[in-house]
């Protein structure tokens, strides 16, 4: 028996020897590793971070009919008036009217979000009307494409302006800005190296949210290419890997991955950014779309979740050239704020996705304008002639606004522009008046500012300047534009002009402004059906619908 036991002890003192050495020849190869490669941190071990489901399977019957049974829900809005719970919105002061003698220049970075458009629409569908801090107004009017001319050759996109009578408050004036981006053809897009991070999360189990999510993403799947690759990072609890880099010609696998998804545990969203962002840089392709699409509620509830920490990750990863697009999915918890700030800070655009139809708006029919951008730190700068201008006042892009040393500063960050979008700005202005002889007053006055008055030629009211950089680019062109009030009256105007003025006509009505003047629901109608247009998708006619619905609303 003693014997026996001896020969056991040694057995295992044996066995726990070579367990011992192996680990250490490991630890010694890992470590050699690491000195021959200086990016060895940046690395991805898969097996580390395998989520433990089989996402690369054929579909089951049983996938396939909750694939049916997702999309069936997410093509329904939530019955009943929403409740805002624990959602959050940051606060919006509007900006004022500005004197053109005090402050002649005016700057601002483009802004091409449209979250804010679809998250206003899910609260009127559900019967109320919306907080007023989650409407943005230029994100409203940019929801919607505008008839402008292509660019010329050589140009990433093209400037069109337009002056005509404020219909808020027709003693003033209206000035309508809109940038054409450069429509690039899917076949002639760079290849993509497409990092999904997914949120699976208890807070996504909502039919309106990871079920959604899964239905809308097919509809990006089917636009791949063989010469694209698409990863999934997932997080809950912890970050995994759903899809290791896989060719996009393999749709099957790549559905498989998505179909397999299922929403549990807290919500890490901080490691999942971190492992996302590794993966896309491991695989970074040159000369390619690099990007990670964020999909979540934005409710990050474990390790990194802060704001400002957030921000200064997705702030140190876009320095390497991956870009982020962020997609909101739900309601209750939704978290805009957390999420409009990520977009914003990772060179990237921020979308809202409250039903089926807008997942395919966004990720099929403005594909484009969504993944691939044509020009970044898109900076405008307007200098006002205060012989025609007594002040003015941008509606919108509160959260855009920059010092006017950013505008010449490259090292400024500004928001991107995508293949085929447009982008739109308005500003009311009050006309300098007949006895106003400001163009009398003495240049000293500018000297503050660095601005002078003999830039202005003839009856130009002002003078649109761009700043903006090639994707890949560090160094910005400038392009000039000048603008002339023709004194044309508001029915002579064009759609562009009219349908986007009945756009912020309504967003100051839900915002209740203290600049909506004469605004009402019925002229918002009114002046959005007379400039519908072709409305091919049938935006246009939706907003309308919503338009009618918000006048129910405010009655009862």
């Amino acid at each position: 028996m003693k014997a026996t036991t001896i020969a056991l002890v040694s057995c295992l003192c044996v066995i726990c020897l070579i367990v011992l050495v192996s680990c250490g020849k490991k630890a010694d190869k890992r470590g050699s590793d690491k000195s021959k490669d200086s990016s060895y941190e940046d690395k991805v071990d898969y097996a580390d971070y395998d989520d433990g489901q089989d996402h690369g399977s054929p579909l089951t019957p049983r996938i396939r009919r909750e694939i049916e049974r997702d999309r069936e829900w997410s093509g329904l809005y939530p019955e009943g008036p929403e409740r805002p719970g624990t959602e959050e919105y940051d606060a919006i002061a509007e900006n004022r009217f500005l004197s053109a003698v005090d402050y002649p220049l005016s700057t601002f970075s483009i802004d091409v979000d449209t979250a804010s458009y679809s998250n206003v629409r899910r609260f009127i569908n559900s019967g109320q009307l919306p907080p007023k801090d989650a409407v943005r107004i230029e994100e409203l009017i940019n929801y919607f494409t505008y008839d402008y001319p292509q660019p010329a050759e050589g140009r990433p996109f093209s400037i069109a302006a337009e002056v005509g009578t404020c219909p808020w408050k027709p003693a003033n004036r209206l000035v309508h800005i809109g940038l054409q981006g450069r429509k690039v053809s899917t076949e002639k897009l760079p290849p993509m190296n497409i990092v999904f991070l997914i949120d699976v999360s208890g807070s996504m189990s909502d039919s309106n949210k990871l079920p959604l999510l899964k239905s809308a993403f097919r509809f990006l799947i089917d636009k791949l290419r063989p010469e694209d690759r698409v990863s999934i990072v997932t997080y809950a609890g912890r970050a995994g890997v759903a899809l290791r880099p896989t060719s996009g010609d393999k749709k099957s696998t790549i559905l498989a991955a998505v179909d397999g998804l299922r929403a549990g545990g807290s919500t890490a969203g901080g490691e999942g950014i971190n492992l996302a962002y590794q993966i896309a840089k491991q695989n970074y392709m040159e000369l390619a779309n690099n990007r990670v699409i964020l999909a979540t509620d934005g409710d990050f509830n474990v390790g990194v979740s802060s704001d400002a920490a957030l921000v200064e990750l997705i702030e140190q990863k876009r320095e390497e050239g991956v870009f982020l697009t962020v997609l909101g999915f739900g309601q209750g918890n939704y978290k805009d704020a957390k999420m409009e700030k990520l977009a914003d800070k990772g060179n990237g655009n921020y979308a809202y996705i409250d039903n089926l139809a807008e997942g395919k708006k966004v990720l099929a029919n403005e594909f484009g304008a969504t993944l691939f951008t044509i020009a970044k730190d898109v900076k405008i700068q307007v200098e006002f002639n205060p012989a025609k201008v007594e002040s003015y006042r941008l509606i919108g892009y509160e959260n855009r606004m920059l010092e006017k040393e950013d505008f010449e500063d490259d090292t400024k960050d500004a928001g991107d522009l995508g293949s085929g979008h447009t982008v739109t700005a308005l500003y009311e202005i009050v006309p300098a008046g007949p006895d106003d002889d400001r163009a009398a007053i003495d240049e000293s006055v500018y000297e503050a500012s660095g601005f002078s008055p003999s830039v202005f030629e003839g009856d130009q009211m002002m003078l649109v300047k761009l700043r903006y950089k090639p994707p890949l680019g560090s160094t910005s062109t400038l392009i000039e534009q000048p603008v002339v009030d023709a004194n044309t009256g508001l029915q002579a105007t064009s759609d562009n002009f009219r349908f986007s003025a009945a756009v912020a006509e309504f967003g100051m009505l839900l915002r209740d402004s203290s600049f909506k003047g004469g605004a009402t629901y019925e002229q918002a109608t009114d002046l959005a059906t007379n400039a519908k247009g072709a409305d091919l998708d049938g935006y246009r006619k939706e907003f309308i619908r919503l338009v009618r619905s918000c006048t129910s609303l405010r009655r009862n």
